[in-house]
């Protein structure tokens, strides 16, 4: 497989919705995914899975169940697995997540906000 450059702008543009992340490379196992945030997610956490969520765009809040985190434009976050996470955006963010391939956006939790099967954009 030849290298190529990814044009994180122009991956954005495709996504048109949001809370529904899309695979735009991979790495050592890795998956690493875009995602539009607006609103609050759903409390969740990872059994086995530390996640990454670096702000392309805007800012959002993680909060915990002890504490509250802004997350700003050029900054990451790493939510280790297991603590309870919520991201919530009171305006739309645009967000790079790494997490192991093939983990599920809402962790222990399914419901509305559960995307079981992503898009390769």
């Amino acid at each position: 497989m030849v290298p190529q450059s990814v044009n994180v702008s122009e991956k954005l543009a495709c996504i048109d919705t949001y809370w529904n992340p899309a695979i735009v490379g991979h790495l050592n196992g890795q998956d690493v995914k875009l995602v539009k945030f607006k609103g609050a997610f759903t409390w969740h956490h990872h059994d086995d899975e530390d996640e990454l969520f670096y702000v392309i765009k805007g800012s959002f809040v993680m909060e915990f169940s002890d504490k509250i985190v802004c997350v700003k434009e050029g900054e990451f976050i790493i939510v280790p697995c297991g603590v309870e996470h919520r991201p919530v955006a009171e305006e739309e963010v645009h967000v790079m997540l790494f997490e192991p391939a093939g983990t599920l956006n809402t962790g222990n939790v399914v419901n509305e906000f559960t995307r079981a099967t992503l898009r390769n954009i």
